[in-house]
């Protein structure tokens, strides 16, 4: 119909026929009269709120900052967004059913959408008015919305009324609207009336005054989750700033602060403790709680919570395939048919499904169905995950509490392991974690392909089910293959872990295999444990890519079958608009099955982890001894003073930090004088450790207070356990222990085999009590610490412990005594202070600390010791035997009582006196260890950590900010390239070439699809309007050509998929092979500069947690990557090419989305960087506790150990939280620009009019963009973070390696170089680095062959550096060794490392047989085996050992003594037959007698070879041929011994004169 040219925009119409204006019925009756009505409300309250919005906005700056502005809400605040944006989608209704109904009048009709429009400018004004006056907290404002909502309610009653009184009913769409519009502002109008009832701010007296949440009123709480109001949780608004930052300096943990409360670690656990420990019924205390009950009781509320989202998702998920069958089915239904209206007062009412018949709506409703369906989705993961991290959290203390109560006896008899309670806490409270995450899924999905099926059913009949038919039989296999997967994950795991252990002992090792010129024997056997490992990790590739390709091609498959199916029954292919609903379905379907397989391996994981915790929380408690909570015997009548200390702990307040009724012992005063002269007392005790077979038995003893009590007895007498029964670590059988009240709370305890926590030496040894520098030195003096604490990198500020520097262990055993001597105790209880101390630091504690530090406090010790020589400082001895009590009282008793005992002691002191002397005249053992560490760190000056080593490129820019932000936005191009190229360029040409084939395949097959679809109706069409279209001759032959094509292309489809899913893992697989090869071979036959300079930590990590990352992750994400990229670039490309104008569109989305994903990529690693580096200190305190656990129940720290627990878990769940909300932020984002990718695309197509099959393959396409977008980005994320594993590698990979060469061939050597082993030494100077000063200067030396020669000089005096300069080691930049008429450096250095032997000053075995460790080549006899065994006294030791020859070596050598090892050493020194021996303080940990007979042997055996010897102490050169003094470098005397004896003055003679 044409419309009058004339007409303007008139409010009621201008049609000249029609008196719009007319109100002869009385002014209600006219329709356009009660429209305008409904006007009125919506501009009253823009016209008020306007003025008061820019009034308020512009003095902002008044406002009262509370903490970020989101802090408090009015009641009823949740309910009123929801019914706002009820309300604006119901407006959105009402103005498209104006729109189309005015379509259908003559002229415009403005009042049949204008106050629709209105409503919703209104509506939307009132929600930000409502949002600013609740953050500024002035409620008297909100007056003018309730006028608001008063006035909308009562004109749109009047509306409804009026239709009402016209017998418009519910088939009408109009009046439906209206009622739903009346209801709503009914609803708005009780929220406000309900604010007013609360909050009284207007006609009452005396409004309430509020105060923000608690938590916001610490500023700590960064994490706005729960605060803010429903948009920003809804889209994480609240996280822009935070994200944005980003991009200009790193987050770090002080930016994302502390944890709401209720999501604290302590919170849940009270819940989760509340409902696991309310099972526990009174009629049944042993019935073991459920866990699954407990964890329902406490979370099932967030659960339900998220279901229902992930419910309501799917359901409008379901809303897209619909919609566009709608939509393609009305483009190609011609809308000229005669319109469905009445018309009633003068105006047109549709039926509602009219409404659904246009296309516009349609695409409208879809974007809509598409934006609420995302937010739901995001709302149900990201509900679930908190939930997740709050269970593991109360998990993780319920853990924590559990190991802090666990009996000593499970620990030690190997009941539970420390492997087993790591795992607990690493693995099982994650899986836990995971399954929440995932649960929801569980019943989602059933759900959703139950309806899946039914949808398509209604969609194509009985060809649809085939199709469903083909996935959920395919799903099953999918079950399988992921099952697979975590086997070959295990096994990879162990080969790995093997590996490992080989490359630590290689990496250990290093300077030996270079000496012996070992290196590849050794990089042999790691490389062939790699072989096994890269065979597991190929299987592993070969389920992942099956995997992948099921995910692929079952879509295609379900198709296929479906149509062919469709083809054979009905002769005929469906029309489009179901065609493509139905291919929309099937991309719906594949999804939950694929996630069905994983989600189905993590409930049964998580069955297992239930299982394996409600084990370990049911196992077996220390014994609630009586004193611990202060009622002891009567027998003191101090203790009664002492029962009030067990106070209740309030469970109604959970915020009460004292998890557990644990009181931290007051620091005591000043003492007054010690009355009562017992401290403890044990009477009549039988302990046991868990079996009923008594340890101790029949214990009568009493430890006399402000005395040194010493036990003493033989090893394994039961003196470690009579501490351990004190206190009250072991279970008594009967009898009690006594301790008088003032002391159990003030106990100090060093255990025998020392703990230490990972923190600074200083807290160590203070352990939480304050800082007081006097007592501070004092005790490090009494523990003579200071030169350990000289050697370390940063004096006591140094980290110790499992992940800070390796301590020896004398080191660690004084750090244990100091801790014990500085807390200000009345007890303190030494267990074996002195067993890994020698004799002169065992003297100095005793004398300094024990006897002067201790007694002068007038302190009660109890001193465990085997130095018998120490009881004549004893007070009280208690001599123990066989786990009973021998003897108990002072020396002068045991003297007169038990004569046969004192005499048996005195015997013993006596030999222990003899070795006393002995262990003067050598070196003490503690030199040695202090020599270790300042090896350790002389070469840190270099020290960089890994984290450095990046950050270095970056700080130099750091002035400029925009370089640094470029920096941290961009991709590592030239990483990616590098790794991979080292996959292989022909593999590299593969993937590319079958992803791009791939990818054009699938979209053939469903343009062909398109095609086909369209066929039919196009026929239809042209045989009636007879249009241009050459028709075919015959349909039936047409469709049968159409489905042999799409056949072939499906096949093609499949095979492509199969292709690539495999080509991309194995390129994956050869990448991890090359990168692992090159650096194993670059670091083993790397100068031994580097491994002086480059921490073992940092080589060790690329072996270990780089290459995992490259062999296990690098290659799904690279393939994932791949996949979404190409699939949005596919879609996009298919939608311009049906609507090209859809690239205008294209230009801000794509801008748009650039700026999210560069956002997002920087603060995501960040992120993902806290998680990681909060991680690792909750596991080790985990571990760290169970360890020390006797240390910690000993001193009473619980409740300080748990607090810090606490803290961890809640930094870690903090890190993760935002990890995971950033993760959110990004899908919300990436997921509406899909929606409205999909809303341009269906406009476009709308406007342009496609034919209708061209128009489904756009929507569809359109729709899949939406699923991947954030997959791009997400991916891009992870890959950048795995990829820096690759940069680290790669760091590594350009050391410089030795010249292996030589400039003479090998095979000039002679067989027998170097027969006689004459050494000239010419003008050498030698430097370890071309960077630093030489340690050798001009030496010049003659060594004659067959002479025994020994080197001595201070240390660093460069006697080593001449050592290792002969094996070529180090840089000789002037002068030469000339050995036998050669110079050594023109040779080839194996030939030249093979041919010379040396023995160094530290042992190193390494695991394997003990023919391996003296005759790796395997090139000598079991004779010479045997013999150079016997030289080295060690026969017939090994002969006595299981195997003999093949007997077992543990890692590190740790089955044999230090003096044993370097025993072995000799040994294999003397395998090699060669004619120059080099031995490096060789014997410096071996005692005088084995010495001795070493000396006897090097003359004897190596009579006819040259020896030179490096010594340590004189004594053992005083016999050589030719004495070597050195000094800074430089020879100083060099002489026979007896002429450099005869020089008063010399360095050599006052060399003797000190040592004997």
């Amino acid at each position: 119909m044409e419309r009058p040219e004339y007409e303007g925009l008139s409010f009621c119409g201008n049609n000249a026929t029609v008196d719009a204006y007319s109100v002869k019925g009385g002014v209600w009756n006219n329709g356009c009269f009660v429209d305008a009505l409904n006007l009125v409300p919506h501009v009253f309250l823009l016209f008020i709120t306007f003025p008061i919005l820019f009034i308020g906005w512009g003095s902002q700056s008044s406002k009262v900052q509370i903490h970020h502005n989101t802090w408090l809400h009015f009641p009823g605040h949740n309910m009123r967004w929801i019914l706002t944006f009820s309300l604006l989608f119901v407006q959105v209704c009402e103005f498209a059913e104006g729109i189309v109904s005015c379509k259908t009048m003559e002229t415009n009709n403005l009042h049949l959408y204008l106050p629709a429009f209105m409503g919703f400018v209104a509506t939307t004004t009132s929600v930000v008015y409502y949002h600013n006056i609740e953050t500024s907290n002035f409620p008297k404002l909100l007056l003018f919305l309730f006028i608001y909502w008063v006035l909308a309610f009562v004109t749109k009653s009047i509306k409804l009324w009026k239709y009402a009184e016209y017998n418009v009913g519910p088939r009408h769409l109009r009046f439906c609207i209206t009622a739903l519009l009346v209801i709503l502002y009914g609803l708005l109008m009780g929220v406000e009336v309900n604010v007013i009832r609360i909050r009284k701010y207007v006609f009452f007296a005396n409004p309430q005054k509020v105060k923000p949440p608690e938590d916001l009123q610490d500023l700590g709480v960064r994490f706005l989750q729960p605060f803010v109001n429903l948009l920003s949780k809804a889209t994480y608004w609240w996280m822009n700033p935070l994200i944005m930052g980003a991009h200009k300096r790193p987050i770090e943990l002080r930016k994302i602060g502390k944890l709401p409360i209720a999501m604290r670690a302590l919170t849940n656990y009270l819940r989760l403790k509340d409902a696991y420990e309310d099972q526990k019924t009174a009629e049944d205390p042993s019935r073991c709680p459920s866990i699954w009950r407990s964890v329902y009781r406490a979370f099932g509320r967030p659960i339900l919570l998220s279901s229902t989202f992930r419910y309501l998702a799917d359901l409008l998920g379901f809303a897209g395939p619909l919609c566009i069958a709608g939509i393609v089915k009305n483009m190609e239904v011609d809308n000229t048919t005669a319109q469905m209206t009445e018309t009633y007062f003068g105006v047109p009412f549709l039926s509602s499904a009219k409404l659904l018949q246009n296309p516009s709506v349609l695409a409208v409703l879809l974007f809509l169905a598409l934006i609420l369906q995302r937010t739901f989705l995001q709302a149900s993961y990201y509900v679930s995950i908190e939930t997740g991290i709050n269970l593991r959290g109360a998990l993780l203390a319920m853990i924590y509490n559990k190991i802090l109560r666990l009996s000593t006896s499970n620990l030690s008899m190997g009941e539970l392991t420390l492997g087993q309670i790591n795992n607990l806490v690493a693995i099982e409270t994650n899986q836990l974690m995971w399954f929440l995450f995932l649960c929801p899924n569980l019943w989602a999905m059933p759900v959703q392909i139950v309806m899946g099926v039914i949808l398509l059913y209604y969609l194509l009949g009985c060809s649809a089910l085939v199709g469903a038919a083909v996935i959920v039989l395919l799903a099953p296999i999918q079950y399988l293959i992921a099952t697979k997967l975590a086997d070959t994950q295990k096994i990879t795991l162990d080969h790995s872990t093997d590996r490992l252990k080989k490359t630590t002992e290689i990496l250990k090792g290093i300077k030996l295999l270079k000496l012996y010129a070992w290196e590849n024997i050794f990089s042999d056997s790691v490389e062939e444990t790699r072989g096994k490992e890269l065979t597991s990790l190929r299987t592993f590739a070969f389920y992942t890519s099956m995997s992948i390709f099921m995910n692929a091609a079952i879509p295609i498959a379900a198709v296929l079958s479906t149509f062919a199916t469709h083809w054979f029954l009905n002769g005929t292919v469906p029309g489009p608009s179901e065609a493509f609903a139905a291919l929309a379905l099937f991309h719906i379907l594949v999804t939950p099955l694929f996630l069905l397989s994983t989600v189905v391996r993590f409930a049964v994981k998580a069955l297992v982890s239930v299982e394996k915790l409600g084990e370990f929380l049911q196992s077996d408690e220390i014994g609630d001894d009586s004193w611990r909570n202060g009622d002891m015997s009567v027998s003191f009548e101090a203790g009664k003073k002492n029962l009030g200390m067990t106070k209740a702990i309030n469970r109604k307040q959970p915020m009460c930090y004292q998890m557990d009724n644990y009181e931290q012992p007051s620091r005591r005063q000043m003492r007054p004088s010690e009355t009562e002269d017992v401290a403890v007392k044990v009477s009549n005790g039988f302990f046991t450790w868990g079996s009923n077979l008594s340890t101790l038995t029949d214990i009568n003893i009493r430890i006399p207070t402000g005395q040194l009590t010493m036990i003493v007895g033989q090893v394994g007498c039961g003196k470690s356990s009579l501490v351990l029964a004190m206190l009250g670590e072991m279970q008594p059988i009967e009898g009690r222990v006594y301790w008088s009240n003032k002391n159990r709370y003030s106990v100090a305890y060093a255990a025998q085999k020392s703990w230490l926590l990972n923190a600074t030496l200083e807290e160590n040894i203070t352990f939480g009590s304050p800082f007081s520098k006097q007592r501070y030195k004092a005790v490090i003096e009494a523990c003579s610490l200071q030169p350990d604490i000289d050697l370390l990198p940063f004096g006591d500020q140094t980290e110790i412990g499992e992940r800070g520097i390796s301590l020896s262990g004398g080191q660690r055993q004084r750090i244990c005594v100091g801790r014990a001597l500085y807390q200000n105790t009345n007890i303190v209880l030494l267990d074996d202070p002195f067993s890994a101390l020698d004799i002169h630091l065992s003297d100095h504690l005793m004398q300094e600390g024990i006897l002067k530090f201790l007694q002068d406090d007038k302190r009660t010790v109890v001193l465990v010791t085997h130095k018998l020589q120490y009881l004549i400082h004893a007070d009280w001895i208690i001599a123990m035997k066989d786990g009973s009590i021998l003897r108990e009282g002072t020396l002068k008793d045991i003297q007169t009582h038990d004569v046969e005992l004192y005499d048996h002691w005195k015997t013993l002191m006596n030999r222990q006196d003899q070795e006393l002397e002995k262990d003067i005249q050598q070196d003490s053992q503690t030199t040695l260890e202090r020599k270790v560490l300042r090896r350790a760190f002389y070469s840190r000056e270099a020290k960089m950590d890994d984290e450095d080593e990046e950050e270095e490129v970056e700080e130099e820019e750091d002035d400029d900010m925009s370089m640094t932000t470029n920096r941290r936005s961009k991709i590592p191009w030239k990483v990616c390239w590098c790794y991979l190229s080292s996959g292989g360029f022909f593999m590299v040409f593969l993937m590319v070439s079958s992803k791009l084939l791939k990818h054009c395949v699938i979209v053939a097959v469903d343009y062909w699809l398109a095609r086909w679809t369209s066929s039919k109706t196009n026929l239809t069409a042209s045989n009636e309007t007879s249009s241009n279209i050459t028709l075919p001759c015959s349909p039936a032959a047409e469709d049968d050509s159409y489905l042999l094509v799409f056949s072939i292309l499906c096949a093609a489809g499949i095979t492509l998929c199969l292709i690539t899913s495999l080509t991309v893992e194995f390129l994956g697989v050869s990448a991890a092979t090359n990168l692992h090869h090159n650096l194993l071979n670059k670091i083993i036959h790397a100068p031994i500069r580097f491994f002086d300079i480059t921490p073992l930590g940092q080589i060790l990590n690329r072996f270990s947690a780089d290459t995992n990352i490259i062999d296990q992750h690098i290659p799904p994400t690279l393939e994932s990557l791949t996949r979404s990229t190409l699939l949005c670039l596919s879609a996009i490309g298919v939608i311009s090419f049906i609507t090209p104008v859809f690239l205008i569109a294209l230009v801000p989305l794509g801008i748009a989305f650039y700026f999210i994903q560069k956002y997002f990529r920087v603060a995501s690693k960040d992120l993902q960087d806290l998680d990681d580096s909060t991680q690792l200190p909750l596991l080790c305190h985990f571990s760290e506790t169970a360890e020390g656990l006797t240390t910690i129940r000993a001193f009473r720290h619980e409740a300080r150990f748990k607090q810090r627990m606490l803290e961890l878990t809640d930094t870690n769940n903090t890190a993760y939280l935002f990890l995971s909300a950033a993760n959110r932020w990004l899908e919300v984002r990436t997921d509406y620009l899909g929606a409205v990718v999909v809303l341009t695309a269906a406009g476009a197509s709308i406007w342009s009019s496609s034919c209708g099959g061209m128009l489904g393959l756009g929507l569809t396409y359109a729709l899949t963009v939406t699923n991947y977008l954030n997959w791009v980005v997400r991916n891009l994320a992870d890959l950048e973070v795995q990829m820096s594993a690759v940069k680290k590698v790669n760091s590594f990979l350009s050391t410089e390696s030795e010249n292996y060469e030589g400039t003479m061939d090998a095979s000039q050597v002679p067989e027998d170089w170097p027969h006689n082993g004459e050494i000239k030494i010419q003008d050498l100077s030698v430097r370890y680095d071309p960077m630093l000063k030489p340690v050798l200067k001009h030496v010049n030396a003659y060594i004659e062959p067959g002479q025994k020669v020994g080197i001595c000089g201070r240390t660093g005096s460069g006697k080593s550096s001449l050592s290792l300069a002969f094996f070529n080691m180090v840089d000789i930049f002037e002068g030469k060794i000339v050995i036998d008429g050669i110079d050594i450096c023109k040779l080839p250095l194996p030939t030249l490392r093979s041919r010379l032997s040396i023995i160094l000053q530290d042992p190193v075995l390494f695991s394997g047989s003990i023919r391996f460790n003296l005759d790796p080549e395997r090139t000598g006899t079991d004779d010479r085996l045997w013999e150079a065994l016997e030289i080295a006294q060690l026969k017939n030791m090994v002969k006595a050992l299981p195997g003999g020859l093949d007997a077992a070596v543990t890692e590190g050598g740790e089955n044999f003594s230090v003096g044993q090892r370097q025993l072995f050493c000799l040994a294999r020194a003397f395998v090699r037959k060669s004619s120059i021996l080099i031995m490096d303080e060789a014997t410096a940990s071996i005692d005088m007698a084995t010495e001795n007979i070493l000396q006897k042997v090097v003359m004897t055996a190596f009579a006819d070879r040259t020896v030179v010897t490096i010594a340590h102490r004189v004594q053992t050169i005083l016999k050589a041929d030719l004495v070597i003094v050195m000094k800074r470098g430089n020879i100083l005397e060099y002489d026979k011994p007896e002429t450099l004896l005869e020089q008063e003055g010399g360095m050599f003679a006052s060399f003797v004169k000190a040592d004997l």
